[in-house]
């Protein structure tokens, strides 16, 4: 995680999250804490929410009956939480997300699994039509408590050059 501190005015200072193009290099890896502990409010709040009504979810006597043996976190919260975790360190500046390349979910998490993640920079170049941005490519990779792998996503953003991020121009 990048934290800038932005001189206001005498004695007032603002924080600063993110990365300028400038401040990504291809092979670094930004390692993305505090990690998250799923609950089940979390999973059941996030099922509703997005209306996903397949019972693995939140029917424990129907999940008790699959090959878990338990009810599994909803795969997009995965993602979804991977994604806030990754914002201070990747796309904080962000002016978009520019597309996802893949998301694969490699192993379930459960309620009760702590989450957490790293992105790698795969790519970096300024932008063809936007002198003052550039496109950063990384790859995400989620893991639980143990260790073990259970999503990864490639995703591509546009992000300002040093003196060209809206919070430059406050």
């Amino acid at each position: 995680m990048v934290q800038n501190v932005k001189k206001i005015s005498e004695n007032r200072y603002r924080e600063t999250f993110g990365r300028y193009l400038e401040e990504f290099h291809v092979g670094d890896i930004y390692e993305h804490r505090p990690g998250k502990t799923i609950t089940e409010n979390d999973n059941h709040m996030f099922t509703l929410m997005t209306m996903n009504t397949h019972p693995m979810h939140f029917d424990d006597e129907f999940a008790k009956k699959s090959e878990f043996g338990k009810c599994i976190v909803c795969s997009p919260l995965t993602v979804a939480l991977m994604v806030g975790m990754s914002v201070t360190d990747v796309s904080q500046k962000a002016i978009a997300n520019l597309g996802w390349e893949s998301i694969n979910l490699i192993h379930p998490m459960f309620v009760g699994d702590t989450l957490y993640a790293e992105s790698e920079v795969l790519e970096k170049r300024e932008s063809k039509s936007r002198p003052t941005q550039g496109i950063v490519k990384v790859s995400t990779r989620g893991f639980n408590q143990d260790g073990v792998e259970v999503c990864n996503f490639i995703r591509k953003m546009l992000i300002p050059k040093i003196g060209y991020a809206v919070e430059d121009k406050e």
